[in-house]
């Protein structure tokens, strides 16, 4: 079974056509920047263009990187503050013609990688954490999506959210060394684990890569391993949101 999966990022917005009993993806990935400013009519254009690229007109699911509820943006994310309140699969739908199915990107790496990847025929519960930018999460029981948790936003102290002390962009901006930055992490990992006591913490973003070099600051019993999904993982994982109808 083949369906459209498209994955819109800050900078881009890519999509492929994904076996969504295999996770392969079957046709060359098309990626668009993403359009500034990033407001809702026009991410609209560029999906519709993405749409138009594959020739497509079955369903599509999307991972969006703002908070959702029922495809609804509840902010703007890093977006545009335009999207907040925007109803995001009747947005896309109107523009295109087609379903859409809209899901968290972090949700959306999630199911990549507990159908194909790091989380396959994990029992229990299992978090997923793309570190970027900012932070996403997925939660997932016996395989299956608890949607929409904002684990990035926990409070870290003095107000501030863990997200701006130890994400990507904290590491880039307080200028980190890797030991450093591998402490921040663990302090997340543990304040997370105190909150929700995972079986398995799996690694997106572009903290996955550097996984190996960071770990030994990690003093947690339970495993935190990289994602294997990697770039891939959003339109995957967004593919798989369309089979299981998941809004």
């Amino acid at each position: 079974m083949e369906l459209l999966g498209i994955d819109v990022g800050g900078s881009g917005i890519k999509g492929a056509l994904v076996n969504v009993e295999t996770g392969k993806l079957t046709s060359e990935r098309h990626r668009i920047p993403t359009p500034q400013p990033a407001t809702p009519e026009n991410v609209a254009k560029t999906i519709k263009e993405l749409v138009t690229h594959f020739n497509w007109k079955g369903k599509v699911g999307c991972g969006f990187p703002t908070p959702l509820q029922h495809a609804k943006c509840l902010t703007g994310g890093n977006l545009n503050k335009d999207w907040k309140g925007t109803q995001v699969d009747a947005l896309f739908n109107k523009e295109t013609g087609n379903e859409f199915f809209i899901i968290n990107d972090a949700d959306a790496a999630g199911l990549a990688e507990m159908n194909f990847g790091a989380g396959k025929n994990v029992k229990g519960v299992v978090i997923m954490i793309t570190i970027g930018t900012g932070i996403g999460s997925g939660i997932f029981l016996d395989g299956k999506l608890l949607p929409n948790s904002e684990l990035g936003h926990v409070l870290y102290k003095n107000g501030d959210i863990f997200e701006k002390y130890a994400s990507d962009a904290a590491r880039k901006r307080d200028d980190l060394s890797k030991k450093k930055w591998g402490k921040r992490l663990h302090e997340y990992f543990e304040h997370i684990n105190l909150l929700l006591s995972p079986d398995l913490f799996i690694v997106g973003g572009g903290a996955s890569k550097k996984l190996d070099r960071l770990e030994k600051q990690f003093k947690l019993a339970v495993p935190i391993v990289p994602a294997e999904a990697e770039n891939n993982a959003g339109i995957i994982g967004a593919a798989l949101a369309a089979k299981y109808g998941l809004k």
